[in-house]
């Protein structure tokens, strides 16, 4: 959650709070470069605003009880890396390097100056590897074929003003029936088209909640929906997942107690864990949902990659009663295509009314050809997404094996789809790992991005969507990143001694 601001200088304890433990950083070498790594990592994650004024190198020292030292060699670091603006003894203004000057250290060895060679690409903004978005390539032929039969039937739209609200009649048509098809009964009219699953959420936020509302969340789940909480100023009220999924207990308790304006919840291949909740967990959260009279929003999102077992039908199909405060969100982007911005909100009709009056405030609609395009791949599903799950399978299982090579510590949680692991590390160094990692050119959000509050410093995500060769340098990297900030290992040390 960003950091609140009041006249675009930072709060010395929400700071202390977002840094979270970032001592963890400086097992590894000295204090000053843990926290340096710590308040990088929160800008470059957009957790700290660009151009906001950091407190005094005096009021920060006393809020982390850490010598001013300690934040003064801090501070002058990022300033050397580009990430602050200003002179020491002034306030200094967060900012994002353009470019970083090649460091000229003294290497020591061949495998040294391969990795120092990383670490200057990537301060230059040139990422080695990515494993930040957890998706897949097009299936080229597939979406080119749609983007051609979108083209020719564009001709008849032009001759209106092009703006439409709820979508094209043919991609509702496609969406509804794939709902029908998995045990949903779905007219068109219950489908509003926008562009992606993250401006769906954000349409429903700006529609049912007001600054300082509660939403109750899963811990983890979607980066990307806490940070639209954020930027609405909502307060996302956790309830954490367990080895074995939905703590429905919790959730119950935390409802009736908390009464959340809005949950937001993933039941269906669980962004970062995989996990699907079952059928008697969904009848059971259906009536928690209405006996509590709790509008939630069901992030589908990755429904349809399942790779061991098929997801059960829609959630909205377990409400026997209450199917109105049930909003479905589907997308495109995992299914098919990141590049395809195309997403969707399923729900009742009264409740895309509203939502839709509130529409032209945010935006006017979504692009007319890219919803051909969608609906022409919505009816080549059966021939694309077999191949898809397939080519996911056998990238889990390459990267199961090379952590076992590699990191045979860390511990992932196996689960029956999604396109990532959720993986326990062996100590809480999660953003520390993050920090060393972007330094040799591989870009890893850390855990607490995906939970509330900071926590999560034991957990990482890895996708395994990279095709196998990039998956398998990513892993490696990985590796001497972990090594780094663990100090195991020659190659990690020696690093770690060329960095900082």
């Amino acid at each position: 959650m960003s950091v609140e601001l009041a006249g675009r200088r930072l709060d010395v304890d929400l700071l202390a709070r977002e840094l979270g433990n970032w001592r963890t950083s400086s097992r590894s070498g000295p204090a000053y470069q843990g926290l340096a790594d710590g308040l990088r990592m929160l800008i470059v994650d957009g957790r700290l605003p660009v151009g906001a004024q950091l407190p005094s190198e005096r009021a920060l020292a006393d809020a982390l009880r850490v010598s001013r030292t300690t934040v003064t060699a801090a501070y002058t670091q990022m300033r050397e890396d580009g990430y602050l603006k200003g002179r020491q003894g002034a306030r200094s203004t967060t900012a994002l390097p353009v470019a970083a000057p090649a460091p000229t250290p003294k290497l020591a060895g061949t495998a040294v100056a391969k990795l120092a060679g990383t670490a200057v690409a990537n301060l230059a903004g040139r990422a080695v590897a990515n494993l930040a978005a957890a998706t897949l390539a097009a299936p080229v032929a597939a979406v080119a074929q749609a983007f051609e039969e979108a083209a020719a039937q564009v001709t008849p739209y032009l001759h209106d003003i092009g703006i439409e609200l709820v979508g094209v009649r043919p991609l509702r048509e496609a969406i509804a029936e794939r709902y029908c098809a998995r045990g949903l009964p779905t007219e068109p009219d219950e489908i509003m088209v926008t562009t992606g699953a993250l401006h769906a959420i954000g349409l429903i936020l700006a529609t049912y909640t007001q600054p300082g509302d509660r939403v109750l969340v899963e811990q983890p789940t979607y980066h990307g929906a806490l940070a639209a909480m954020a930027t609405k100023g909502v307060r996302p009220v956790p309830v954490a997942m367990t080895p074995d999924g939905w703590d429905l207990d919790a959730i119950d308790a935390a409802v009736r107690q908390l009464s959340p304006n809005l949950a937001y919840l993933i039941p269906d291949n669980h962004n970062p864990t995989g996990m699907t909740l079952p059928p008697a967990g969904r009848r059971r959260l259906a009536q928690i949902i209405a006996e509590t009279r709790t509008r939630t929003i069901i992030d589908e999102t990755i429904t349809d990659m399942w790779l061991d077992e098929m997801v059960p039908p829609p959630f909205a199909a377990s409400m026997a009663a209450r199917r109105d405060l049930v909003l479905t969100v589907g997308s495109m982007s995992k299914s098919y295509w990141g590049g395809l911005r195309i997403g969707w909100i399923r729900g009742e009709r009264n409740a895309l009314a509203t939502i839709g009056a509130m529409r032209p405030a945010v935006d006017m609609g979504t692009p007319i050809v890219e919803q051909l395009a969608a609906a022409s791949l919505l009816g080549l599903a059966d021939d694309v997404l077999p191949d898809r799950r397939d080519t996911l399978r056998v990238r889990r299982a390459l990267l199961l094996a090379l952590l076992d090579q590699h990191l045979p510590d860390w511990r992932p949680d196996l689960s029956k789809g999604g396109m990532s692991l959720w993986v326990r590390l062996p100590a809480p160094m999660s953003t520390a790992l993050s920090a060393a990692a972007s330094r040799m050119g591989l870009e890893i959000p850390p855990g607490p991005r995906f939970g509330v509050d900071g926590t999560l410093e034991r957990f990482i995500r890895v996708p395994y969507t990279l095709p196998e060769e990039q998956l398998t340098e990513a892993v490696e990297l990985l590796a001497r990143a972990w090594r780094s900030v663990t100090g195991t290992g020659a190659v990690g040390v020696e690093f770690a001694a060329v960095v900082v």
